[in-house]
């Protein structure tokens, strides 16, 4: 009877002492689930017509961390109104997963940890992202109407939803932080880079000289496409032809299918086709190569590409004979490639070369690890080496136009009667 009594003691005082810790847990579950209810902000932002800031905040995986804020503040969130997510590259970005935490600092810096009314005045807060927003309250003079801005963007429904927990207010666009603008148009530029796919220099077929082109696909049990006498004809001979010089038998060579060769080069290379125009269209100069090499001559050809050429005013262009004189400062009556050339200048340091502008030379010189064409702002770097060579004519790409160096007449000085220096100054044209 005695032990009965001392249990049921044990069993009141047991009870008695888990009571309170029982009943502190379950009113603060119910105090958690009160917290977050139907008459919640966020329910009402996942339930209004600002669908688009809806549902990247549910793929942005922010609803919990929303959750947390809500318990703890009265939140303000600035809705964008849908339009201003229309811009198909900009949501597209957002949308990538490796764009996440972009996306989370876009839609966080619309939500701000206090609640802000419509009748509040100018103020700065901080944002959830971490940034600030300044809200300004601005008069029009002539309606005498007042429009209320955050960081320039109007807040043209003020108070769209209000809940206790909450206030939304509706702006015309998008608030975009500095370093999501910066990590968008980052990619976007990376995009645009490599979408162009590198193209290599078409190939010449060292036998003919000509630009190799995809044989077309031929039937079963057709005949070859070459004959065996081609098929097996050894290639040429490392060393070049002898030229039979000026005044030999004419046509040793067929120059001018070779110079409409590395033309064509010039076109299917790319970035060379204001050269190639003027070669053709607007000079004889064309014609006047394939005579020399037919002749015998061999020739360089200084290839500025077209980024340079458009650096060429009206002018220089349409004066008469211009772009003549032009391109003949352009070409040099030697065979050199990139390595010959890289070679000489760095074992005689400068090297002139003879123009077909005659008495003109362009001066070549190492820098940089590659061949420095001219001097001053007037010079130009060897951009791409041997665009077309094929033991007459050589093509080497460069990044400028140059132009040849004039020297100024002297004048007599009226007051001393000496004759001025010669005077050094770049001619355009």
């Amino acid at each position: 009877m005695a032990m009965d009594a001392i249990t049921i003691i044990h069993a009141i005082f047991t009870i008695l002492f888990f009571l309170p810790i029982t009943t502190f847990s379950i009113s603060s579950l119910s105090q958690s689930q009160s917290q977050i209810n139907s008459n919640s902000i966020l329910v009402a932002l996942l339930d209004s017509h600002y669908t688009e800031l809806a549902e990247l905040v549910e793929k942005a995986m922010l609803l919990q961390k929303l959750e947390d804020t809500v318990s703890a503040h009265n939140i303000t969130i600035f809705a964008p109104k849908n339009q201003a997510f229309f811009d198909p590259d900009f949501k597209r970005f957002l949308l990538e997963p490796r764009n996440l935490n972009s996306l989370q600092t876009l839609l966080m810096s619309h939500i701000i940890p206090t609640r802000i009314g419509s009748k509040t005045g100018s103020a700065r807060h901080r944002t959830l992202a971490g940034d600030h927003h300044h809200l300004r309250l601005q008069t029009n003079s002539t309606t005498t109407d007042t429009q209320w801005t955050v960081d320039g963007a109007c807040i043209t429904h003020p108070d769209a939803v209000t809940r206790p927990d909450g206030v939304i207010h509706g702006i015309d666009h998008l608030l975009v932080p500095r370093s999501v603008q910066d990590d968008f148009n980052r990619r976007r530029s990376l995009r645009s880079i490599s979408a162009v796919k590198p193209e290599g220099a078409p190939e010449v077929d060292p036998r003919t000289h000509r630009l190799k082109k995809p044989v077309p696909p031929s039937n079963p049990g057709s005949q070859p496409a070459l004959p065996i006498s081609d098929a097996l004809a050894p290639g040429p001979a490392i060393s070049p032809a002898p030229a039979p010089g000026p005044g030999g038998p004419h046509h040793h060579f067929n120059g001018e299918a070779q110079v409409k060769d590395f033309i064509q080069t010039l076109l299917h290379y790319g970035g060379y086709n204001e050269m190639a125009d003027i070669l053709v269209n607007l000079t004889s100069l064309a014609t006047e190569m394939g005579r020399l090499v037919s002749e015998g001559y061999v020739l360089t050809v200084l290839a500025p590409n077209d980024e340079a050429m458009a650096k060429l005013t009206t002018d220089q262009l349409s004066e008469p004979g211009s772009p003549e004189q032009i391109m003949y400062y352009h070409l040099i009556p030697e065979y050199q490639t990139e390595e010959s050339m890289y070679n000489s200048v760095r074992r005689f340091g400068k090297v002139h070369y003879d123009t077909l502008r005659v008495p003109h030379k362009v001066v070549a010189q190492e820098a940089d690890g590659s061949v420095k064409f001219g001097d001053g702002d007037g010079s130009a770097y060897l951009f791409d080496p041997d665009i077309y060579t094929d033991g007459r004519i050589s093509v080497q790409g460069i990044d400028g136009v140059l132009l040849p160096l004039e020297e100024v007449k002297d004048v007599t000085r009226v007051k001393t009667g000496q004759p001025a220096k010669v005077v050094v100054k770049q001619r355009r044209g």
